[in-house]
């Protein structure tokens, strides 16, 4: 049976050892984060917190924390939802063959949403946006956020639950603007479900009705974040993940409200109505800046009787919503790839922040009657990857070919990066998509949304061996402090401080001087950065810093680059300038204080 709440859920996790108390009063103003990041970082258990300064509230965190926790959640539904995802994604199809897939058909009984009598807003009770825990996660952050959101909204133009989207989209309760207790901000990024319902409130002129649901069952927070195909609901898909049919009614105001979460916060947004959101830490490792979105009029505040707040942290890979990564893999598997053509894998890298890098297998059949293969059909199927709902936010994608290794894996970094650097040819493999849109917490492009691409394409045989070391007599000019091989092919170059454009072209000239003549055949990848031994500490430490902190048109150069026919390309390594640059968003750290008062909270 499916969990009826976030307390029942809560209450077999610390059954089983899952969930660790926290008895302790808590500071929402960075500790209740820092033990989060602490306990996260070992792999932890759950955690609940009892006492939260300035809440009556409760909270809970660190849920899906590892995969193995989230597979022992929904122990129960894990594998037959594989098997909906298999038989085209939508539940109601198992009943189509009931015999053949008799489990499928009961998890899809349990999808069917279930409309409960108005009278349930007897079960919640009302407070306020400032009695609720006001969690701030990092030390720059412009106030407190929901970071475990459930953001409820319906399609002013075909109304109800089975046209309605529910997603995950941050919301911050308070500071910059705002006026407390009235006002909330709502940000969202490029390929959200609400974006197309509020455009077209925005076309009638009529607010937006949006109802924020915090806890209930965990099948609710992972539906809003799940990349379902189009016309299958979330609540569809949360009542067969958690084996529990989405209850819900309507409160007296017309507004959708959860039956099984703990808090349901109600309001409208009003068509062009913004106010600056942010900053917030957010999973790239950087801050997102302060911002205009849409501005929240809250109408209601609602709780049931011993609600629990939930929430998460997000930073530098790999966090919380990693291990959510994990388990949404686990379920859609193979989903991706068969929805385009010759596509065997993709893998947006988690280390790297998701989306400014992509791994992917693709099938190269084009030309099966010449011997020499180079990439033709893998760059076809870049650019459908790179035209695909949320991959299409990606700076840099990798893609190889299968008939080259079929053994190659896109979750192995380092091999499948080695796999590409021994087959690239660098005068004619590299395709750049200049002037697009890229994710909204990626501030390496010119601005919010704004940055270019790359696919980077492999196909036929090893033409380099590459290289461990740097090769004998290699010497870089005076102002590069010190280099290092941060994997085969790839040297990592301590460079002077970032100034401007002019002075980095200055730069490159003076690399390009010093290594136009020489044989680096074995050497394909220089990534210019501020500290070499940082960078090449380890291959996760090397795609963050070199993906995150470059735009592919501005960023990457070349040893005897050239352009022909509008083709850029190089006859000696690419250059990528991983530095930091001054539009670029602060890096985030911890707080050493509030980190020395976790010492002796946790040593408790």
């Amino acid at each position: 049976m499916g969990y009826k709440n976030l307390h029942d859920c809560i209450t077999d996790l610390e059954k089983h050892g899952h969930l660790i108390r926290i008895k302790e009063e808590v500071d929402p103003y960075l500790e209740m984060a820092a033990i989060h990041l602490r306990v996260f970082e070992k792999q932890g258990p759950a955690i609940y917190f009892e006492k939260v300064k300035g809440s009556k509230f409760p909270a809970v965190s660190n849920l899906f924390g590892t995969l193995e926790r989230s597979e022992f959640i929904f122990r129960d539904t894990l594998e037959k939802i594989k098997t909906l995802v298999d038989l085209k994604n939508d539940p109601i199809k198992a009943f189509k063959n009931p015999f053949k897939n008799a489990g499928a058909a009961l998890t899809a009984f349990s999808a069917l949403p279930l409309k409960l009598s108005n009278s349930s807003i007897k079960n919640f009770a009302k407070t306020t946006i400032s009695e609720l825990p006001q969690i701030v996660n990092w030390p720059m952050d412009g106030g407190p956020f929901v970071t475990m959101p459930q953001v409820y909204t319906e399609d002013i133009d075909n109304p109800g639950i089975m046209n309605a989207n529910l997603g995950m989209y941050r919301i911050q309760l308070g500071g910059n603007e705002y006026i407390q207790n009235q006002e909330i901000g709502l940000h969202y990024q490029l390929h959200r479900g609400i974006g197309v319902h509020q455009s077209k409130a925005n076309a009638k002129g009529q607010p937006l009705k949006v109802s924020i649901f915090v806890g209930g069952p965990p099948s609710h927070p992972v539906a809003a974040v799940m990349p379902l195909p189009e016309g299958l609901s979330e609540m569809t898909f949360a009542g067969a993940l958690g084996n529990r049919r989405f209850r819900y009614f309507y409160d007296p105001e017309g507004f959708c409200i959860s039956a099984d979460a703990d808090f349901v916060i109600t309001g409208t947004v009003m068509p062009h109505d913004n106010k600056p959101e942010g900053p917030f830490g957010d999973h790239l490792g950087y801050y997102s800046l302060k911002h205009p979105f849409p501005l929240m009029k809250v109408h209601n505040v609602y709780h049931r009787k011993n609600a629990i707040w939930s929430f998460t942290v997000v930073g530098r890979p790999p966090q919380e919503d990693t291990s959510f990564g994990a388990l949404i893999h686990e379920i859609t598997g193979s989903a991706l790839p068969k929805e385009i053509p010759g596509l065997h894998a993709v893998n947006a890298v988690d280390a790297a922040g998701v989306h400014p890098l992509l791994f992917a297998i693709g099938s190269e059949r084009y030309t099966p009657y010449i011997k020499e293969r180079k990439p033709q059909e893998i760059l076809t199927i870049a650019n459908h990857i790179l035209g695909k709902n949320q991959l299409s936010l990606a700076k840099y994608l990798f893609i190889a070919a299968k008939e080259d290794d079929p053994s190659l894996d896109v979750n192995n970094i380092e091999d499948f990066l080695k796999h590409i650097l021994e087959r690239i040819d660098l005068t004619r493999d590299l395709h750049f998509y200049t002037k697009t849109t890229i994710d909204t917490l990626d501030y390496s492009g010119g601005g919010l949304n704004s940055g270019s691409k790359v696919a980077i394409t492999a196909a036929g045989p090893i033409i380099r061996e590459l290289l461990t070391k740097a090769p004998a007599g290699f010497n870089l000019p005076d102002i590069f402090a010190n280099h290092k091989i941060a994997m085969p092919g790839v040297l990592a170059i301590t460079a002077p401080q970032y100034q401007n454009e002019e002075q980095t072209n200055r730069e490159i000239y003076q690399l390009n001087e010093a290594l136009k003549d020489k044989d680096l055949n074995g050497l394909p990848m220089l990534v210019l950065c501020y500290d070499a031994d940082f960078t090449a500490a380890n291959i996760n430490n090397l795609v963050w810093v070199t993906f995150t902190r470059s735009n592919p048109s501005h960023d990457i150069y070349g040893i005897n680059s050239f352009t022909e026919h509008k083709h850029w390309g190089c006859r000696g390594p690419i250059i990528i300038d991983a530095r930091k640059k001054p539009h670029h968003a602060p890096e985030l750290t911890k707080d050493a204080e509030v980190e020395k008062r976790i010492d002796r909270i946790l040593s408790a």
